[in-house]
């Protein structure tokens, strides 16, 4: 069984999440080999700025893992999350259409319901494990803004209408999504349970926003949004962000490192015990068509910050 860790031991949850790219220029080609977002740089730019946000994380993780009924709520009250979709765009392309904003609600609601097409490929040994984390998501204003900007980097400028952006809409009780050109390879980024609400919420390049076109393949499928919500939702990486480091969930196999691409089952483990790993978990790194499946730790995990005394507790009620 994996130790838990806390916030204490920082420098281990402190991953730089850095992607290679090919550097062509071009914001009509998808420039990205490797899936990478940029969370838990983020994190480490915060815990700078603010020492208390460590004693809130800290705070949040104890109570979670004292919160092993934590799926009580979901089984018997649901979470339905009200989301805000925020798009900043200098092109036609970036000011990406309804129909593909909804569509990327349709892959978390599926993602987040198991009732993705590929949930049936998980192998034998994990299908025990694979959980329908019964959180939805529903739709409910879509605010746009042209800009000048070509990039907006990752320190959250596009979350504040004084640097040209747009601010959270009530973001104690509502999910914000910001979808704009953020640069750098970076396909997204969202801000842990803790952080302060002027700035909490998800970011995910436009380009890789629902289901987008042929052209963002391997990543057009919208499995950013399930990856970064996972964080979100106070999920770490597969890997725990070190080699063979520790998630804080129970039941997800230790991992030696990110995973790209679409791994081979059964991809064994240089982590001890020999053990295959869950490289299809939504928390890896792979290609979209590569990740498919959420485990019953993480659902319990994420079903902890909406409880009350949770960091979410608001959401949905």
């Amino acid at each position: 069984m994996k130790k838990i860790l806390f916030i204490s031991t920082i420098s281990v949850l402190l991953f730089s999440c850095q992607n290679e790219t090919i550097n062509n220029g071009s914001p009509s080609t998808n420039a990205i080999i490797h899936r990478g977002c940029a969370s838990q740089e983020v994190l480490e730019a915060q815990l700078i700025a603010d020492p208390t946000l460590a004693v809130r994380m800290n705070q949040i993780e104890a109570f979670t893992q004292k919160s092993n009924s934590a799926t009580s709520r979901l089984l018997n009250g649901k979470v339905m999350i009200p989301v805000v979709v925020n798009v900043l765009y200098r092109t036609a392309a970036e000011n990406i259409s309804d129909a593909q904003i909804q569509s990327q609600i349709d892959v978390l609601n599926k993602d987040f319901h198991a009732t993705n097409t590929d949930f049936t490929s998980i192998p034998t040994e994990f299908k025990p494990l694979a959980a329908n984390v019964d959180i939805s998501f529903e739709l409910i204003k879509i605010n746009r803004k042209a800009t000048t900007k070509t990039s907006w980097g990752t320190k959250d400028g596009m979350k504040k209408t004084s640097q040209g952006g747009l601010d959270p809409t009530t973001p104690t009780t509502t999910l914000n999504l910001w979808a704009c050109k953020i640069g750098g390879g970076i396909l997204g980024y969202a801000q842990f349970p803790g952080g302060s609400s002027t700035t909490d919420g998800v970011v995910i390049d436009s380009f890789y926003f629902g289901l987008s076109s042929a052209a963002s393949y391997p990543y057009n499928l919208g499995r950013t949004a399930s990856h970064e919500v996972g964080h979100w939702m106070n999920l770490r990486h597969i890997w725990g962000d070190a080699s063979c480091g520790d998630d804080l969930v129970v039941d997800t196999p230790a991992a030696k490192a990110a995973n790209f691409g679409v791994p081979v089952y059964p991809h064994v483990s240089l982590c001890l015990p020999t053990h295959n790993e869950m490289t299809m978990n939504y928390m890896d790194y792979t290609d979209d068509r590569g990740m498919y499946m959420f485990t019953n730790g993480q659902k319990t995990r994420m079903a902890a910050i909406f409880l009350s005394g949770g960091p979410r507790a608001a959401i949905g009620k």
